[in-house]
């Protein structure tokens, strides 16, 4: 499995490298650190299978390079790397193929969920909620009740309400209750993304 990172700030270009070699143990990570060396990739690297790539780079916007490797490129999966905070970014890379937006104060174990749902073929963006300056770690699951957090956990494993339900020995009615509360906790929309935030702490 080949991922490319196009990142222009060593250090953090480094950290992800290393944690993706993480995902498996054929994962190769390539790196770039500019938007020339990045649209290169795809030539001498024709079974690459992923890239993130980040908004802002020093000497071009990152958006020109996902049109082009959109356009270019299209059976090769992108999602942006950013640390804007603002919606209407996410909103305008979301508005492209991009695969996901991920933000670069994304806890670890978060980012890995995120990057092997868009492997899978899935989309990612972040939970609207959690986009402040504060951060965008998971930060109410002290909130979440011991019955919640077992829901949680058969969520993450990709449950339904229904199964919950039966396996929790609950009403559907109630499960969905708890569901409900679990993403105002977690501050998400969705099950996709309430199972990537539960995996940070489960």
């Amino acid at each position: 499995m080949k991922i490319a990172i196009v990142d222009d700030h060593d250090l953090f270009r480094d950290g992800l490298a290393l944690l993706l070699s993480t995902l498996a143990e054929d994962v190769l990570v390539i790196e770039a650190v500019d938007s020339v060396t990045a649209l290169a990739l795809p030539a001498k690297h024709p079974d690459l299978d992923f890239m993130l790539l980040d908004l802002n780079l020093s000497e071009e916007d990152g958006f020109a390079v996902l049109q082009v490797m959109n356009k270019d490129h299209p059976t090769i999966p992108v999602a942006i790397l950013s640390a804007s905070l603002r919606q209407k970014d996410v909103d305008r890379v979301m508005a492209t193929s991009a695969v996901g937006y991920i933000h670069k104060n994304t806890p670890s174990k978060l980012l890995l969920g995120a990057v092997q749902l868009m492997l899978a073929g899935g989309i990612y963006t972040p939970p609207t909620a959690t986009l402040t300056e504060e951060s965008l770690s998971p930060q109410n699951e002290s909130d979440l009740t011991g019955r919640q957090l077992e829901v949680l956990a058969l969520l993450v494993d990709g449950q339904t309400n229904k199964q919950i339900a039966r396996a929790l020995a609950i009403a559907e009615t109630t499960t969905k209750m708890h569901v409900t509360a679990i993403f105002k906790a977690l501050g998400v929309t969705n099950r996709t993304q309430a199972a990537l935030a539960g995996r940070a702490f489960l």
